[in-house]
């Protein structure tokens, strides 16, 4: 098992010292970064409403007080879940069109001497 972790590691070495040929700047990295989040982050919303749904359907299902309980908290906790995230995600779009920040560049430092 040492040996097989020891190859994977060293394998892997590459990858974490991101040697792989290529210079990476900034722009890049947030440009990187931004598309991974846009592709996560609908993911996430989509996991928070089933998780809201299955909670709904088993408060309605369930015949016990305690675990209708447990699903109320459960289903206050998803919703507040999903406003949060929604509401972000809209107030982030809400700045990117009042700053008109949609035009992808990154403006160069200003400096002073």
């Amino acid at each position: 098992m040492k040996k097989i972790i020891s190859i994977v590691s060293v394998c892997a070495l590459p990858f974490f010292a991101l040697a792989q040929g290529t210079v990476i700047d900034a722009q890049t990295l947030f440009a990187e970064v931004n598309t991974i989040l846009n592709s996560i982050l609908p993911i996430i919303i989509s996991i928070a409403i089933i998780w809201f749904v299955y909670n709904a359907f088993i408060y309605m299902v369930a015949a016990d007080e305690e675990k209708k309980g447990e699903a109320k908290s459960k289903m206050i906790y998803g919703l507040i879940a999903i406003f949060v995230m929604v509401s972000v995600w809209g107030l982030v779009n809400v700045l990117k069109g009042t700053f008109n920040l949609n035009n992808g560049t990154i403006p160069p430092p200003i400096l002073l001497r």
